[in-house]
């Protein structure tokens, strides 16, 4: 890739125990870029992601974000950077409101930002939850917790969000309206990282596409030619 990327991982291995689950995972993604990191369950995409982000239990190879090397750091280290999780469970925080949910991104990423101008524009951002700032965020449906943990790592304006299978388990009208917010954060030039095992939905969402299997890294390509190719979907991704 002739310009610097802002992630660049290059021969990650991890473990979980004894178990060697990444064996040698090099991939890069662009500022401004969405990369749809697919394959089959098991095959090693969220370990990727967790690896990322420090949360595995053992890990080596080099990832630089931003210029700086990741391994050494915590996690919380690396969110500081400007680096978002959106885990699979969501973690929604029990007896806290969507805004004070919300207001832990903030907290998080140990931003300076104005707190109620940010829940301001996180709102009109999402609609659904202007409407629910005061109620408890469990209390919402599968969906519109999703909505919040993504609001909640977006309202601190990060680098790059890494997004753990944001459709598992959500009615088809929150997949698609999430669909046109992926779309309208890639237009205003975020980076995100994405998960999915919903593959078409998300090939037609990015840039490019990346295949891991047994975990290594089995196919790149734009998302556009993995799309038009059936016969590599099939071999990698049917589930």
């Amino acid at each position: 890739m002739a310009e610097t990327a802002l992630l660049d991982i290059e021969n990650l291995h991890a473990w979980y125990g004894a178990s060697h689950i990444l064996h040698g995972i090099s991939l890069q993604v662009k500022e401004g870029e969405v990369v749809a990191l697919v394959g089959r369950n098991g095959a090693g995409k969220t370990t990727t992601l967790r690896a990322m982000m420090g949360l595995m239990p053992k890990a080596e190879g080099r990832v630089r974000f931003a210029g700086q090397e990741l391994l050494p750091l915590r996690a919380h280290q690396r969110f500081h950077l400007g680096l978002a999780y959106v885990p699979e469970e969501r973690r929604i925080v029990p007896g806290l409101s969507v805004r004070e949910n919300l207001r832990l991104g903030l907290v998080a990423a140990g931003s300076g930002i104005e707190e109620r101008a940010a829940i301001d524009e996180i709102a009109e951002t999402f609609p659904r939850l202007k409407e629910r700032l005061d109620q408890e965020g469990v209390t919402l449906s599968g969906g519109e917790q999703q909505m919040l943990a993504i609001a909640r790592a977006l309202i601190a304006d990060p680098k790059m969000i890494l997004l753990d299978e944001p459709s598992e388990g959500i009615m088809p009208v929150l997949v698609e309206e999430m669909g046109m917010l992926f779309r309208r954060l890639r237009d205003e030039g975020k980076t995100l990282l994405l998960v999915e095992q919903n593959v078409e939905w998300a090939l037609r969402l990015a840039d490019r596409a990346v295949i891991i299997d047994q975990g290594e890294v089995v196919h790149q390509s734009s998302a556009a030619a993995l799309l038009a190719d059936k016969d590599i979907q099939e071999r990698y991704c049917a589930v």
